[in-house]
């Protein structure tokens, strides 16, 4: 649905059905294809083991990187992007470990690294026939001194750095003034839903469960990984299955 949507916020911003449009939209789907296959392989390589949320994640990683440069490149760029944002934005995910920030979505090792990485990829691939304006054109097709376009790509990227560090910074900081900006760690264990929520979108009555009938009665063993302490919180959930579950 996202990567569907994603189609109308790159070619939907051409503001036609042209043919910028229609190079947008292409260029999209390439990279973000190229990226969720390459985060897959990266994560196989490393972790030994795929998985259907890494090529979700290298999805929108792709989704991101392409972004800034859907209307700017041809197919062989958006190729190249996507095939270096899958494994780029992996690693960028890997940061929160290495620096202890709190990433649970990994918005920044996704957003704001494959953010970046596109905006300068940009720079490096642009098309001066596919933009249309003289003397903007991507390094990767004229000399350095050639064209001017990978310097105003730094431009845009230290000032949307420094734009979005300093508004984030304010928000977080009125927010931890007012009503903080984390839960403590018995309700980050027990689950926001019902800690902070007052209600658990995985009861009995949302799945619709029957105990009337076979495995009635019998106890699910859910283990929740915490990201933030490391550890794993084990509860028992009445479920119609005889099966133990564990998700990571």
């Amino acid at each position: 649905m996202l990567w569907v949507g994603w189609f109308g916020f790159n070619a939907g911003s051409a503001g036609g059905a042209g043919k910028r449009a229609a190079m947008a939209m292409l260029n999209t789907q390439i990279a973000t294809s190229m990226a969720a296959l390459t985060w897959m392989l990266t994560e196989w390589f490393i972790r030994k083991q795929p998985s259907v949320l890494g090529m979700v994640s290298g999805c929108i990683a792709g989704l991101v990187a392409i972004t800034p440069a859907c209307g700017y490149v041809d197919t062989t760029g958006a190729f190249i992007i996507g095939l270096i944002a899958g494994p780029f934005c992996y690693g960028g995910a890997q940061l929160k470990h290495k620096l202890g920030f709190d990433d649970a979505l990994d918005a920044f090792g996704v957003h704001a690294i494959g953010g970046i990485f596109g905006g300068l990829m940009t720079g490096l691939f642009a098309k001066q026939d596919i933009i249309q304006a003289s003397n903007q054109y991507g390094w990767f097709y004229k000399t350095i001194l050639g064209g001017n376009q990978m310097v105003v790509q730094i431009y845009g990227v230290l000032f949307s750095i420094a734009w979005s560090g300093a508004v984030s910074f304010v928000i977080l900081k009125a927010l931890d003034l007012t009503i903080g900006l984390r839960v403590s760690a018995k309700q980050e264990m027990e689950g926001l839903d019902s800690s902070v929520h007052g209600e658990s979108v995985m009861g009995s009555s949302a799945h619709g469960m029957d105990r009337s009938h076979n495995g009635a009665g019998a106890k699910v063993t859910v283990v929740v990984q915490s990201r933030a302490e490391g550890v794993a919180a084990p509860s028992l959930v009445e479920g119609n299955a005889g099966m133990t579950s564990s998700l990571a």
